[in-house]
């Protein structure tokens, strides 16, 4: 872990100490309300002692009005603390959420790393959750640890040994449960890791539905998930029987504690230490005690839960970036020259490659591998391994990856589409210039699934818009990246579900869109080669051949094997 990096106790001290205010009132709320229920008792046996057995009803009715004081306070002060404290988790929960987003859309990404999308998701739902309940329940616990010294004061003044015990045997008890709650820690950890790993397996099913069906893996797809769900269910069922565990054993000690107390008393007032009164209020009080000591049971398995939570939230924050380094912002507007000198990364070995501003230039690769190794370099979400990828002269190790995406946009083959309108999806990076939306509609031949649509282009899409076909999606796809008008756009396969008459349609309006502006195609569709100033092939994670579509095709039979493949 990087150092300075977040740790399971530093997100728990943050997001308590985000909410110090609310903690603090409903502390103050929650021990007013346990104080005046612990007074109860002692007032109830002060009835007894100057009413009842006096006979005086002036002081009998004096002291009911006390009570039903004491009842409006305890009553008020309840409700609104628990408005609070729920209310404190909840933005709690939310600011974890929003620190997580944050971090998983790091431009310099890492957050992603060995994580499925659905294990993300379930981080920052129910991890932050968990975390968020921690600050709910600190207002919980000092209200219960005020009941059980308001209890102890209260029972000294009755009778010394009955408040020394209590005082004496309250940290015992309170050391106890925090051993007790060691395993349910543990596995909570557990659970929360096997639950959101059989998301995100469930999550990459359902993404993948159609394809496996088309595959005819169903069976082997419901194998994997059976067998992943199975080992969430027992880690949840582990977990379950260390909770239960943890709160029998709590209550059970409670019990013996409260027993030991109602003795002591019965025998000091049979002893003639006590009056009548006094015992029925120590007698009230030892059952009064069960409620602080059930409430720091439930204290204590919370924060159990949400230490583990708070550090599978903290691994996540505290993952390393992709891209180190590269502070300096590009010129505005960059020219768009774009220049690889020896670019080395996976499968490229070595690359040079000079792509001048305004230039149209088609890349051609029979490996896909090769091609997202070129796109991750592009965009900077990788830096190469060696060599240097420079815009307009400065090497993009330099240049901040967020201030960089403003000029350099790489669309990749597999984008998706966001659950909004289609116009919203078009015009996301537009920066609202409605001209260029239209026009990247327009070129992309968006604006023909438009008009099939009910509502055109304000017809709302679904998840990841697959209430579209697959061509269609490519279209509206393309029209977002022509909308985001950057100076340098890089395409991969973005016509490849694409009817060939609407391709070339598509091809030869991309080009006059795009005049003037830097944009490469990663792509074997000869329509779209066609209209390219110049193809570079690479091969073998190298540069082999270089020039026109035309000249490549009639002299390269390699290239125009695997281009008319």
């Amino acid at each position: 872990m990087p150092t300075g990096a977040p740790t399971g106790g530093l997100v728990l001290r943050r997001a308590i100490r985000g909410q110090r205010g609310r903690v603090v009132a409903a502390s103050l709320l929650g021990m007013t309300h346990q104080g005046c229920e612990a007074l109860v008792p002692v007032v109830v046996g002060v009835v007894i002692d100057s009413a009842v057995a006096t006979g005086s009803s002036a002081s009998l009715l004096r002291w009911l009005l006390v009570l039903a004081a004491l009842f409006l306070v305890l009553s008020t002060c309840y409700r609104t603390s628990a408005r609070i404290t729920e209310g404190t988790g909840e933005l709690a929960a939310h600011r974890l959420r929003m620190e997580l987003a944050a971090r998983v859309l790091a431009p310099r990404g890492g957050a992603e790393a060995n994580r499925l999308p659905g294990a993300l998701t379930s981080i920052a739902t129910n991890d932050a959750r968990r975390v968020g309940s921690v600050a709910t329940v600190l207002s919980y616990g000092v209200s219960a640890v005020a009941a059980l010294v308001i209890s102890a004061v209260a029972l000294l003044r009755i009778s010394v040994p009955l408040g020394l015990l209590v005082l004496l045997g309250i940290p015992p008890l309170l050391w106890l449960g925090h051993l007790i709650s060691r395993p349910l820690e543990r596995r909570s950890e557990t659970e929360q890791e096997r639950a959101a790993h059989a998301s995100g397996v469930a999550a990459d099913l359902v993404a993948g539905l159609r394809v496996l069906k088309g595959m005819g893996a169903e069976s082997a797809a419901v194998a994997r998930y059976r067998t992943t769900s199975r080992d969430s269910l027992a880690a949840a069922l582990r977990a379950a029987r260390s909770r239960a565990g943890h709160e029998g054993a709590i209550l059970a000690l409670t019990g013996v504690f409260i027993a030991v107390i109602g003795l002591v008393g019965a025998y000091l007032a049979m002893d003639g230490s006590i009056s009548v009164g006094d015992l029925v209020a120590a007698v009230g009080l030892a059952q009064f005690l069960l409620g602080p000591f059930q409430l720091l049971t439930y204290v204590n398995a919370e924060l159990a839960q949400g230490r583990a939570s708070a550090r599978r939230i903290a691994e996540v924050l505290a993952s390393p970036v992709t891209v180190e380094g590269g502070r300096a912002a590009p010129a505005v507007p960059a020219a768009g020259h774009l220049a690889l000198r020896g670019v080395s990364l996976g499968a490229l070995r070595g690359v040079d490659l000079d792509l001048p501003a305004g230039s149209l230039t088609g890349v051609v690769t029979g490996d896909p591998a090769v091609a997202a190794d070129l796109l991750l370099c592009l965009a900077r979400e990788q830096d190469p391994a060696e060599g240097t990828v420079e815009l307009d002269g400065v090497a993009l190790t330099g240049l901040d990856p967020d201030a960089l995406r403003r000029a350099v946009l790489v669309a990749h083959h597999d984008a998706d589409l966001f659950e909004s309108t289609l116009l919203e999806n078009v015009r996301a990076a537009a920066d609202g210039d409605t001209a260029a939306v239209d026009h990247a509609l327009t070129a992309s031949a968006a604006d023909d699934v438009a008009r099939l649509l009910p509502d055109g282009a304000d017809t709302l899409l679904a998840e990841r818009g697959r209430s579209l076909s697959g061509g269609q999606r490519q279209r509206v796809a393309l029209a977002r990246a022509l909308a985001a008008d950057r100076p340098v756009l890089v395409l991969h396969d973005p016509t490849t579900a694409v009817d060939s008459v609407t391709e070339s349609r598509i091809a030869s309006r991309l080009r006059e869109l795009r005049r003037d502006r830097t944009t490469v195609l990663v792509t074997t569709s000869p329509a779209l080669l066609a209209v390219t100033d110049r193809v570079v092939v690479l091969d073998d994670g190298a540069v082999r051949a270089d020039g026109p579509h035309g000249e490549l095709l009639a002299a390269d039979a390699a290239y125009r094997a695997t281009v008319l493949a």
